[in-house]
């Protein structure tokens, strides 16, 4: 590849970005500002292309660096010197025109470091604010000018490969309890044609269609006439009473197309008075006067045109937001999205396949996955099993959370049968060889009469080994509970439809995250999804638990019933709504408590380094008045946030971060990547040295700290992964003023 073709499919690649941009975005800066300033145009051919034309002016002007407006300057100073500092950790690893250009881009920095020394104005800014100035510099800098017009260039190269069309919503809508509301006009970035290069696209991809279509987030697709659009407004043969609106999704939230079971999309069309929607590619079906479903009717049926509350055959809803197909004569409704419903499944609630019926035998039935009654004259699923009476409603057993979407009709089950693979070898009466630890036997230890060690761990679950027998290395010191050395190698989970593997955290990548609770692991077991390309995971905690549980801080039973497509419900004990793949808790039926995974896999029962006796979790009454104070902070204790208490009138009791950590699945001697870097896991020493965190500069608490390894920030102490993480959301500036701070005042002492 010559150097012309090699540096138009690097700026490409800088203007497309895809989902590995983030990481190798420096390092292709990096190899076209090096083939740049690489390149011998002496050699080039003449005459010289469009394109080289550009780069040649571009070359030309860029010395003196002076010559050029400060905040320009300043970017180039900030650019050089990150790539400078980032790539010489590693430097080796790179591609030999990153090497090169390191070289060059500390020499540069030097340069413009010592062209500013004695400016008083010159300060230290971040890549937001310093391309933001720059922007807005009038008139537009040269050099910006030209890097402009060769980046427009590359753009109308891919587009004659490609087909680019523009979608151009002129509202934006949010989702508030199941409709949409228009909340403002699409904004417009003050930018300019600067905010309508590709990087700031939305890429929205549509089923069957070769073109791309995308949403400029600069522009509102006014700048882009070179590209065919998608009409902003039309007439549609399901909604002839109002026009639909092309309209953009503000957040993340979204529901289902009128027309198909699909999301609906980034943008689609949208009318406000009737609050119908329907995704683009939706709009552009053409007419259908009738369809043939034998499956499910021996009539060809016709749809509906109106949005109408017509109970549904199939899944017995009455639901206006989609497209109904009926048969008159014989009074049968089916939802378009109930059409494609499967005969025979399996879900991840039950351990029996279950087949479509019609209707319902006489009698009371409750659907097993959200509880509540079967309406008996229409369509549900029961167990295929004789004997066995678990039911469940079409629309609950085909939730993404349950069903693998997988048709079983036909299949034999012998397919479904899960290898039962034993977690360990039994070498003689006490003594196992454990899968997680092949090479050393574990014996049985049942002492009850032991003294609490604070610091032994089990391997599996990551917490003490508080009470009950338990399994120890005979060379060495791994430790597993007996129940987590029992653990099955493979499982099916209630609120995931895929299956489950058993495996050793220690042998995978450091700092993984439960999917259903928000607790950070450096160790341990997981259940890890089979499924390729799904990487839904539980510790061990959350897969162990189940349904329908009893817990001190209700005094009903909870259910596993929420639904893929609600609201992440606030947990009536932490109070909180924790980010996660799932959003399931366990829900009362009686009334509105929910517990989320996090509290409800909390250790039951717990020890204390200065009690002797084992301290339950327990939960204060509304009602009481009594007030509870900690043993280690000695602060106040919300009782009905739970808290570790002493039966044995001893008097203790704790705050649950200050008996368990804040990070209690965190072991010391591990590690973990954060967004600062790699951070060590060590054991906090409990005494007046404890270290100060960096980020709230009080002394770590906990049993744990986190210390920074290999960044800019390294040796520096975190009381836990939160404060990691707002620092992370801070200042770099801020955070590197802190530390030399820090520095200055332990050299002074």
């Amino acid at each position: 590849m010559d150097s012309e073709s090699e540096l138009i499919s690097l700026i490409t690649q800088l203007l497309f970005p895809d989902q590995d941009f983030d990481s190798k975005m420096l390092s292709l800066v990096s190899q076209v500002i090096y083939l740049v300033w690489s390149i011998d145009l002496n050699s080039e051919p003449k005459p010289e292309s469009e394109f080289m034309s550009l780069i040649t002016q571009a070359i030309s002007i860029f010395y003196p660096i002076d010559s050029h407006p400060k905040p320009l300057q300043e970017l180039f100073l900030l650019f050089t010197q990150t790539i400078s500092f980032l790539y010489s950790i590693d430097l080796d690893s790179q591609p030999t025109p990153v090497q090169e250009f390191v070289s060059l881009a500390k020499n540069l920095s030097q340069e413009i470091s010592l062209a500013n020394s004695m400016d008083s104005d010159w300060n230290s800014k971040n890549v937001e604010d310093t391309i933001e100035e720059i922007l807005a510099i009038e008139p537009e800098p040269e050099l910006l000018s030209l890097i402009y017009q060769i980046f427009s260039l590359v753009i109308l190269m891919k587009s004659k490969s490609e087909k680019f069309v523009s979608l151009c919503p002129q509202l934006q809508v949010t989702l508030e309890n199941g409709k949409f509301h228009v909340s403002e006009e699409v904004p417009r970035s003050h930018y300019g044609k600067w905010e309508c290069l590709p990087g700031n696209w939305v890429n929205v991809n549509f089923k069957g269609e070769d073109a791309k279509h995308f949403y400029c987030k600069g522009c509102k697709g006014k700048n882009h006439e070179e590209y065919k659009k998608v009409p902003v407004e039309i007439k549609h043969y399901l909604h002839r009473k109002h026009s639909l609106r092309l309209v953009l999704r503000k957040d993340i939230k979204t529901r289902e197309c009128y027309c198909c079971d699909e999301d609906l999309l980034e943008v689609f069309y949208y009318c406000l008075p009737c609050d119908f929607a329907m995704n683009v590619d939706c709009a552009k079906k053409p007419l259908v006067l009738s369809i043939d479903h034998p499956k499910w009717h021996e009539h060809s049926l016709v749809p509906f045109p109106r949005q109408a509350f017509l109970t549904c055959n199939l899944c017995a809803l009455a639901d206006e937001s989609s497209l109904i197909y009926m048969c008159p004569p014989c009074d049968f409704v089916v939802h378009q999205k109930c059409i494609n419903l499967p005969l025979v499944i399996r879900i991840s609630r039950h351990q029996h396949r279950i087949s479509f019926t019609s209707s319902f035998d006489q009698g009371d039935w409750f659907c097993g996955i959200c509880r509540r009654k079967i309406d008996n004259d229409y369509g549900g699923y029961s167990c295929i099993k004789d004997g066995c009476s678990y039911v469940a409603h079409s629309r609950c057993a085909t939730q993404r959370n349950v069903w693998d979407g997988k048709e079983l009709e036909g299949e034999p089950e012998e397919e479904e049968a899960i290898e039962d693979i034993e977690p360990f070898v039994r070498i003689s009466d006490g003594i196992i060889e454990h899968f997680s630890h092949q090479h050393h036997h574990l014996k049985i230890d049942e002492n009850t009469d032991r003294e609490y060690e604070e610091h032994r761990e089990c391997q599996a679950c990551i917490t003490p080994i508080y009470f009950g027998n338990f399994y120890t290395c005979m060379q060495c010191d791994f430790i597993l509970h007996e129940k987590c050395a029992n653990l099955s190698r493979k499982i099916h989970h209630p609120i995931h439809p895929h299956l489950l593997t058993l495996e050793d955290k220690n042998l995978v990548k450091p700092g993984i995250k439960c999917s259903a609770c928000p607790w950070f692991c450096t160790v341990g077991f997981f259940y890890n999804c089979s499924k390729e390309g799904c990487d839904f995971k539980l510790n061990v905690q959350c897969a162990t638990i189940s349904e329908p549980l009893v817990h001190e801080s209700h005094i009903h039973p909870l259910f596993l019933t929420s639904k893929p497509e609600e609201e992440l419900r606030l947990c009536s004990v932490c109070n909180k709504t924790q980010k996660r793949k799932t959003n399931e808790t366990f829900n009362c039926l009686e009334c509105d408590f929910a517990l989320c995974f996090g509290c409800a896999t909390l250790p039951q029962k717990a020890r204390y380094k200065h009690d002797k006796h084992v301290l339950p979790l327990s939960y204060g009454k509304e009602a009481s008045t009594m007030t509870y104070w900690c043993e280690v902070c000695e602060g106040k204790i919300n009782p009905k946030k739970g808290l570790y208490m002493c039966d044995e009138y001893c008097c203790v009791t704790l705050h649950i971060e200050c008996l368990l950590g804040r990070d209690f699945y965190m072991k010391p001697g591990s590690h973990i990547n954060t967004a600062l870097g790699k951070a060590n896991v060590l054991l906090n020493n409990h005494h007046m040295s404890r270290p100060i965190c960096l980020f709230c500069e009080k002394r770590c608490p906990d049993k744990t700290v986190l210390q920074l390894d290999l960044s800019i920030f390294a040796g520096s102490f975190f009381c836990s992964l939160l404060c990691v993480h707002k620092s992370a959301e801070t200042s770099d500036i801020w955070l590197k003023q802190r530390k030399l701070t820090r520095e200055n005042e332990q050299v002074k002492l």
